[in-house]
């Protein structure tokens, strides 16, 4: 795999887990009562899903930038979508 193939799947994983955790925090404000215990505390699940998932996105935006470094990959211009053609 070269270095700007690895870029291109770190960002879209960077943009699977961000959409992941938008989805379960819905998920959780319309299924509220499914993801708190029999003392109104949150189960363990639902905490772990809440701070992994965005603290994955993150991590994965990292090793994106790394890799658009590592692949000489010119700096994206604001609000450019995609890779320069």
């Amino acid at each position: 795999m070269t270095a700007s193939q690895a870029y291109l799947l770190f960002r879209y994983c960077r943009w699977l887990l961000w959409l992941a955790g938008l989805v379960y925090s819905a998920d959780y404000l319309l299924h509220t009562s499914s993801h708190m215990d029999a003392f109104n505390h949150l189960l363990r699940t639902t905490e772990f899903w809440m701070f992994a998932l965005p603290n994955a996105a993150v991590f994965a935006g990292f090793f994106e930038l790394m890799m658009r470094n590592k692949a000489g990959l010119p700096r994206p211009k604001y609000g450019q979508f995609g890779l320069p053609r």
